[in-house]
């Protein structure tokens, strides 16, 4: 069993915001909350949750795994308070890291959560921007050495967009070494600097691949991940969305091109039958409930280490 550990660095705004090793801490740390081997009061300690886009499993494991920790967290809606009403950043920031100890953001623009952690004199977490989802990248990779006790020559394909999901999976790839396929439509690829810092950190540039071919992409993966074709604010790009993706769903096709083992993974919430099937969501084969539920425990290692 390992002890918290602080992070070296104060804020958790990107999945480069930690080394290999401190994820592959993180990760472990992980393990041991789930299987009730460790045990962190911080007592008194509050977490200020901000969340511009709605939220069910990063909002609820973020309350759940800071009261595990026998902390306390603060609500702060934008509707419902002074956020809404065009506060500047930086006095939000100032006026709640004086009130709370660690703040997690869920906000559109990653240039905001950016601005925050400038002012901020306490620890910001990435809840969420439409450039990354380091949290949930966590909690995946926790999933997945779950599943196969190590990250060597594990294959990790995601079909759909070049997401923040998507963006997070690479970064959080490139540090562990696993080889991560992203399979979307022409015009759809993940943001061209994500691609450039991953390729800086692999030895092997060949561990990243970026395709438009779902049927390559998956041939002899262990791991089948998807995500939603439009997300929060591309309502209006919905329709035109779903017409692009055609022939990027998780099926009983493409699962049979996989590795015989391969897992499947979704962060939620689904639309069955567009980027994935129901029945690929039921299968035997399906880790998607198991990689929810971690979120809640990779996110207490996360919080105790930012707080220890």
């Amino acid at each position: 069993m390992l002890k918290t550990f602080k992070l070296a660095n104060n804020n958790f705004l990107s999945s480069l915001d930690m080394s290999s090793l401190e994820v592959i801490r993180i990760l472990e740390l992980a393990n041991d909350f789930k299987s009730n081997d460790l045990n962190i009061e911080l007592k008194n300690k509050v977490l200020g949750l901000i969340f511009d886009k709605s939220s069910t499993r990063t909002r609820v494991s973020f309350q759940v795994a800071m009261s595990r920790l026998a902390g306390t967290t603060i609500d702060l809606n934008p509707t419902t308070s002074q956020i809404g009403r065009g506060e500047p950043i930086k006095d939000t920031a100032r006026v709640l890291s004086s009130y709370c100890d660690v703040l997690a953001i869920r906000t559109f623009n990653h240039c905001d959560l950016e601005e925050y952690a400038k002012w901020s004199s306490k620890p910001v977490i990435n809840a969420l921007t439409d450039l990354e989802h380091p949290c949930q990248a966590l909690a995946d990779y926790m999933t997945i050495i779950e599943e196969f006790s190590d990250f060597k020559k594990v294959v990790l394909t995601f079909i759909g967009d070049g997401n923040n999901v998507a963006n997070s999976l690479i970064l959080c790839g490139a540090l562990l070494g696993v080889e991560v396929r992203i399979a979307c439509p022409k015009g759809y690829e993940p943001n061209a600097k994500i691609i450039k810092k991953a390729l800086e950190i692999l030895k092997d540039k060949s561990l990243l691949k970026i395709t438009n071919d779902p049927h390559n992409a998956v041939s002899g993966a262990n791991v089948l991940y998807t995500d939603v074709w439009s997300s929060m604010g591309e309502e209006d790009k919905k329709v035109e969305k779903d017409k692009d993706f055609s022939g990027f769903t998780i099926d009983t096709n493409l699962i049979e091109k996989a590795d015989k083992n391969a897992i499947i993974l979704h962060c939620l919430p689904a639309y069955r039958s567009k980027e994935i099937t129901d029945e690929a969501i039921e299968s035997k084969r399906s880790r998607i409930f198991e990689q929810a539920e971690n979120r809640m425990y990779a996110q207490q290692a996360l919080l105790s280490c930012l707080l220890s």
